[in-house]
Parts: structure tokens; C-alpha cells; sequence
């Protein structure tokens, strides 16, 4: 069986979580330059951080970790059971977390600095939640598939996984979400 470093599925995967991380550190850099009364991009550049989450981890990400990776390690082993019930709860919170966030976002445009300091909580939290969700998938899943998972397993997971697009809208969407996750990292980088 081939290492879980060298599959298509893992490179993706791990490399999704890279975006993802790149995306909650620009949503750090955002509150805090509007904390520091920083010139900022405006709320548009939060809010298409917020969409880019929303919509590429939480609608493409997350199903196909469920469907294809966690369906075939269920049953393996009960840590395994316990570390994957852990992580489908983490996904469902993430999307009211990014719900919470967004409506944060809204009253600070709304009434100004007062709502600062929840914004930029909310912000930090959710860091360091989508971190230790990467963690446990990264240290604990990831090496579990390793040992557990057939050749036949990984390959309809490379299948899954090499291609992470819309099936009805084509390559369309991933070349969006390719522009969209660009312009997120520019204005990251950007003084």
C-alpha cells in the first residue's frame, strides 16, 4: 500500500487545508488592521473570505471528507469512530460559526468600533477551532488511512478527490474559486 503523502487525495487535501489556514489568517489581519483604524479593503474582501469558506470547504471540502475518507474508516477501529464523529460535528459547527462571524461582520458595519471586539473574538475562536480541525484530520485521520485503507480505497479516493469542482457547472466554479482565493491571498500580503 502506497503512503498517504504520495496519493493525489492527501495532496489535495492537505493542500485545501493550506488555503483554508491562508484565508483565517488573512480574516485575523482584516479585524486587526480595523482595530489598528488601518486602511483596509472594506468588508468586501471580508465577506469574500467568509464566501470562499462557505462555499469551497463547507459545500466541497467537508462532503467529500465525509462521503469518501471518514465512510471508509468508520468501523476500523473505535478511536477512529470517535475522532470522525468529533470532526463531522466540527463541520457542522463551522458552517454556524461562519454564520455568527458574517452576522458579527454586519453589526460592526452597522454601529462601528463597539462591535469590534466581538468580531475580532469570534475571528480568533474560529482560528483556532478550523486549526485543530485540521490537526486532528492531519495527525490522526490521514495516518489512520494509512493503515486501514485498501488500494481500491484509495484510489476512488484520488477519483474524489483530483477533481474538486461542481459537477453541474464544470470547471467554472474551480477556476471562481482559483480567482477568488487569489485575490484573498494578494490583499493578505498586500501592506
Amino acid at each position: 500500500m502506497q503512503t498517504p503523502v504520495a496519493r493525489k487525495a492527501v495532496r489535495v487535501i492537505i493542500r485545501e487545508h493550506q488555503q483554508l489556514s491562508m484565508v483565517v489568517t488573512g480574516m485575523q489581519r482584516f479585524v486587526k488592521l480595523l482595530g489598528a483604524s488601518a486602511n483596509v479593503h472594506g468588508p468586501t474582501m471580508f465577506r469574500s473570505m467568509l464566501f470562499y469558506i462557505g462555499e469551497y470547504p463547507e459545500q466541497l471540502h467537508h462532503p467529500k471528507e465525509e462521503r469518501y475518507l471518514f465512510a471508509r474508516l468508520r468501523h476500523k477501529a473505535n478511536d477512529i469512530d470517535k475522532t470522525i464523529d468529533e470532526l463531522e460535528e466540527q463541520h457542522a459547527q463551522g458552517k454556524t460559526r461562519m454564520r455568527d462571524i458574517e452576522h458579527a461582520m454586519t453589526r460592526y458595519e452597522l454601529v462601528g468600533e463597539s462591535a469590534l471586539p466581538v468580531l475580532r473574538e469570534m475571528v480568533e475562536e474560529y482560528a483556532a477551532f478550523s486549526a485543530n480541525h485540521r490537526r486532528l484530520e492531519e495527525e490522526v485521520i490521514l495516518p489512520a488511512a494509512r493503515q486501514w485503507l485498501t488500494e481500491e480505497d484509495w484510489h476512488e479516493l484520488d477519483e474524489a478527490f483530483g477533481i474538486n469542482r461542481d459537477p453541474f457547472a464544470g470547471a467554472v466554479v474551480e477556476a471562481d474559486f482559483g480567482r477568488l482565493f487569489a485575490m484573498i491571498v494578494k490583499a493578505v500580503r498586500e501592506p
